[in-house]
């Protein structure tokens, strides 16, 4: 990790200040860049809180992206510690995310008024890299490629990740490779599709819940628990802030808004580590 430039103290060295081009620490980070996204479109100082915070989630989207899909490659490669490392990374990047609603979430709906109008037809489920994240949650559906067909590249990136196993799939075909009885229908279904739940699925993590609470696939389980539990609490604060804000009004975008929302809420990531644990 660099030094913050605050970090120099008297006595401990002189930093070197003087540089040909631009420092290595923008060249490394590209603050300048960052720092010159943002581009209002109202004179209402809330949407620049509003437009930075939303910039902020989508970085957040794209780390934890890179460490689901590192998790999901580690498991294909039988090397389950380093897929949980990646997890736990994700589950304080998930807090991190959660925490980005903090800015938004007491705004009262003539605040969010003076300034919605710039959004226009703008609206969070348009965003590509959250729509990775989901696929990668095993919530996949074609027709959430639709809006990204006026970009092939993000469109050509969404198709690939629809097609390909999820988090748990990957889980699923791990288990199977120890030796439990995943059914066939749960490894070989159609990638593309919503993950449904199994019965025999359920079964599998009750007995391995029931068993050796050190065991590593136990200690899997719970790995996955602590990301779904996360990402139940994203719906949930996005769900009440979208409430503080509008009411039951339509969404941005055209969508139901808290209805919507609602209904996201309701569903549990990995849907067996849940259910099975009322048989344990």
């Amino acid at each position: 990790m660099s030094a913050h430039p605050d970090a120099y103290e008297a006595g401990s060295g002189t930093p070197n200040l003087d540089f040909a081009g631009t420092t290595p620490y923008e060249d490394y980070v590209q603050a300048d860049v960052l720092t010159h996204l943002q581009h209002p479109r109202s004179d209402d100082p809330g949407e620049m809180v509003f437009l930075v915070t939303t910039q902020v989630m989508e970085l957040w989207f794209t780390v934890i992206v890179h460490e689901w899909e590192t998790a999901g490659r580690a498991l294909r490669e039988d090397r389950p510690r380093v897929a949980m490392e990646a997890l736990k990374r994700s589950v304080r990047e998930l807090e991190a995310l959660n925490a980005s609603w903090r800015p938004l979430a007491q705004l009262t709906p003539a605040q969010f008024n003076s300034y919605r109008a710039a959004l226009g037809e703008g609206s969070g489920f348009q965003s590509a890299m959250y729509r990775r994240m989901e696929f990668l949650l095993g919530e996949k559906s074609a027709s959430m490629l639709v809006p990204h067909r006026g970009a092939p590249r993000v469109h050509a990136e969404l198709e690939k990740a629809l097609h390909q196993p999820s988090l748990y799939d990957e889980v699923l075909r791990l288990l199977a490779r120890r030796g439990l009885p995943v059914p066939k229908e749960a490894l070989e279904r159609d990638l593309a599709q919503r993950y449904e739940p199994s019965p025999e699925v359920e079964r599998i993590w009750a007995e391995l819940y029931a068993g050796d609470q050190d065991d590593e696939l136990v200690r899997l389980g719970e790995a996955l628990s602590d990301v779904a539990e996360l990402v139940w609490r994203w719906r949930n604060d996005h769900l009440v802030a979208t409430r503080r804000a509008m009411g039951s009004k339509t969404g941005t975008g055209g969508s139901a808004g808290v209805a919507w929302l609602e209904k996201r809420a309701r569903k549990n990531v990995f849907p067996e580590l849940w259910t099975a644990r009322s048989h344990v």
